[in-house]
C-alpha cells in the first residue's frame, strides 16, 4: 500500500518535474514516532540475522577440518574465477579463450579443494554441492557461450562472402567473365 502511494506521488511529481522525486507523502506528512522507528529496525535486523544464517551455514560445516582463514581464501579464489571467466569474455583479443581456459583450471583447483574437505565430514552434504561445482561450472557455461559466438560469426563470414560472390555475379556478366565481350544482360 505505501509502496502504490510513493509510486502515485513519484509519478505526480515525474509530470510536473521529470528531475526530482518525491521527498515526503502528502497524505501522511508526519514524521515516524519511536514505536514504528523501532519496529522497522527490528524487522531490519531480523532480516539480516536470517540472511546471516544462511551464509554462515554452509560454511559452518568445515569448522571442525579447517580455519576460518582458508574457506574465506577459497571464496575470494572463487569470486577471482569468476573475474577470470567474465573478463574472457568481454575481452575483444584473440587470447580472450585463455582467460576463460585460465577460470576453468582456477576453478578445478577449487572443486578439488572443496571436494577434500566434503568428503571428510562424516555425511555427505548435497546442500554445500555449489561449493566446488559453483565457479567450475560457470567457467563451463562461458566456454560454451564463447563456442557458440565463435560459431555464430564464423557462419556470418560465410553468409556474407556468400551473399558479396552471389552479387558479384549478377554485377558482372557472364560473357565478360568467359572472356567474350557482349552487351551486358541480367
Amino acid at each position: 500500500m505505501m509502496m502504490k502511494k510513493l509510486a502515485r506521488n513519484w509519478r505526480k511529481s515525474y509530470e510536473v518535474d521529470k528531475f526530482t522525486i518525491p521527498i515526503r507523502d502528502e497524505d501522511d506528512s508526519r514524521p515516524m514516532d519511536t514505536r514504528e522507528q523501532e519496529e522497522l529496525i527490528l524487522s531490519l535486523e531480523r532480516e539480516e540475522a536470517e540472511q546471516s544464517v544462511l551464509w554462515k551455514r554452509y560454511h559452518a560445516y568445515f569448522m571442525e577440518d579447517m580455519d576460518s582463514s582458508m574457506v574465506i581464501f577459497a571464496d575470494w579464489i572463487a569470486i577471482s574465477a569468476c573475474a577470470l571467466s567474465i573478463i574472457g569474455l568481454l575481452h575483444n583479443s584473440k587470447y580472450h579463450r585463455q582467460w576463460i581456459w585460465y577460470s576453468c583450471s582456477v576453478g578445478l583447483l577449487l572443486a578439488v579443494f572443496w571436494l577434500y574437505y566434503m568428503l571428510r565430514m562424516p555425511r555427505f552434504r548435497w546442500d554445500v554441492i555449489w561449493l566446488p561445482f559453483g565457479p567450475l561450472s560457470g567457467a563451463g557455461i562461458c566456454l560454451y557461450v564463447d563456442h557458440l559466438l565463435t560459431e555464430s560469426s564464423e557462419e556470418v563470414k560465410k553468409l556474407r562472402s556468400y551473399i558479396s560472390n552471389v552479387i558479384l555475379s549478377i554485377l558482372v556478366p557472364r560473357e565478360k567473365i568467359s572472356g567474350k565481350s557482349l552487351p551486358f544482360v541480367f
